[in-house]
C-alpha cells in the first residue's frame, strides 16, 4: 500500500545551471514550485539539492519538504537528479509529479488538469510545444531508472508509447529562468490562480500534537528506519524530533515507533504496524479534505469573479 496518491520531485542539484533562488515576483523559483505542489496536495515533495543548497535548506526548512543533497546522491547532472528523486519516492506514492527547478511558472490550473488526466506518462502541451511539469506513474519508474541513453528523461520517456499529451492554455509550462523576467500579465494571471482556500488538518489536545511536519517525520522514519536520517532529510533537529515523537505517543497512549538500540550495526527505529496505519489514514483524510476544499475554493473564487 502506497502512502499517498502523488509525490513530487524537484531537480535542483546541478550547480552549474540550476537556479533555485532565482526571484519570481516576491518569492524564489524553488519556493514557488513547492507552494504550487502543496496547493495540489502533493506529498512528499523531494528537492534533489546541490545548487545553493545551504540557503535552499534554510529557506524551506519549515515547509515540510525532503532534501536529498549532492553528498547523498553523488550526482549533479539533471537526469541523475531525476533518478535519485524517483528512486526515493517510487515506493511511497502512485504517481510522481516532476519539474526542474528552473521551470517554476506552470499554473495551479495546469497542474490540476494534469493530475486529473489518466496515463502512465502525462505531459503538458502549449501550442504544440511540450513543457513542465510531467507526471509519471509507478508502473514506468523502473524503465526510466534503467535508461542508459544520452538524452536524459526526454530520451527515457521518448522510448515509451504510453505517453498522454494534455493541451493547456498556459505558456508558463515553457518558461525557464533563463528566459529573463516573467511578463507582467502572466504574473498577474498566475497570482490570481494562486489565491485559494487553505484548510490544514491537525490533531490536537490542549495543543497540536500532529500536523503535516510530524507526518513527514513519521514517513521518513518509515522510509529510512532512522530518526537521525529523517532529521537530516527534513532539516529538523534530532532533539526536536524526539520531543515531537514522545509528545505524540504520550498524548495518544499508543506506540507508533519501535526503537532498537545498540548492536554491531547501531540502533534502528521504524514504525509499528499501528503507526504505519495511522500515517496512511491521516494522509487519506488530508487528501479527502483537499478535494472538498478545492471544490469550495473554486465556487468561492467564482463568486469573487477571480
Amino acid at each position: 500500500m502506497k502512502i499517498s496518491s502523488y509525490g513530487g520531485v524537484i531537480a535542483a542539484a546541478d550547480k552549474g545551471s540550476a537556479f533555485p533562488l532565482h526571484k519570481i515576483g516576491d518569492t524564489t523559483a524553488v519556493k514557488r514550485i513547492v507552494m504550487n505542489f502543496q496547493q495540489a496536495g502533493i506529498f512528499p515533495i523531494v528537492i534533489v539539492a546541490g545548487a545553493e543548497e545551504n540557503e535552499v535548506r534554510y529557506q524551506l526548512s519549515s515547509n515540510g519538504v525532503v532534501f536529498l543533497n549532492s553528498q547523498q546522491t553523488r550526482r549533479l547532472e539533471m537526469f541523475d537528479s531525476v533518478k535519485a528523486g524517483f528512486s526515493f519516492v517510487q515506493d511511497l506514492c502512485d504517481k510522481i509529479v516532476f519539474t526542474p527547478v528552473n521551470s517554476p511558472m506552470f499554473s495551479p490550473t495546469t497542474l490540476r488538469s494534469l493530475m486529473s488526466s489518466e496515463g502512465d506518462i502525462i505531459s503538458p502541451s502549449y501550442n504544440g510545444s511540450s513543457g513542465h511539469p510531467i507526471i509519471v506513474s509507478d508502473q514506468v519508474i523502473p524503465e526510466i531508472l534503467a535508461y542508459q541513453g544520452d538524452l536524459g528523461l526526454r530520451g527515457a520517456v521518448g522510448t515509451m508509447d504510453n505517453r498522454v499529451w494534455v493541451d493547456v492554455k498556459d505558456d508558463g509550462i515553457l518558461y525557464t529562468v533563463h528566459d529573463g523576467e516573467v511578463p507582467g500579465d502572466h504574473m498577474s494571471r498566475q497570482s490570481k490562480e494562486m489565491l485559494h482556500l487553505a484548510a490544514r488538518l491537525s490533531l490536537k489536545k490542549d495543543k497540536v500534537i500532529f500536523d503535516s511536519r510530524t507526518k513527514l517525520l513519521l514517513l521518513l522514519i518509515w522510509k529510512n528506519h532512522s530518526v537521525r536520517a529523517a532529521c537530516q532529510q527534513m532539516a529538523l533537529s534530532y532533539s526536536k524530533a524526539w520531543e515531537m515523537l514522545n509528545m505524540l505517543e504520550e498524548s495518544l497512549g499508543i506506540k507508533l515507533i519501535i526503537r532498537r538500540h545498540g548492536g554491531s550495526q547501531g540502533g534502528k527505529t521504524t514504525l509499528t504496524e499501528q503507526g504505519y496505519l495511522f500515517l496512511i489514514e491521516y494522509q487519506r483524510m488530508e487528501e479527502d479534505l483537499l478535494t472538498y476544499t478545492q471544490s469550495k475554493s473554486d465556487a468561492f473564487k467564482a463568486v469573487l469573479g477571480v
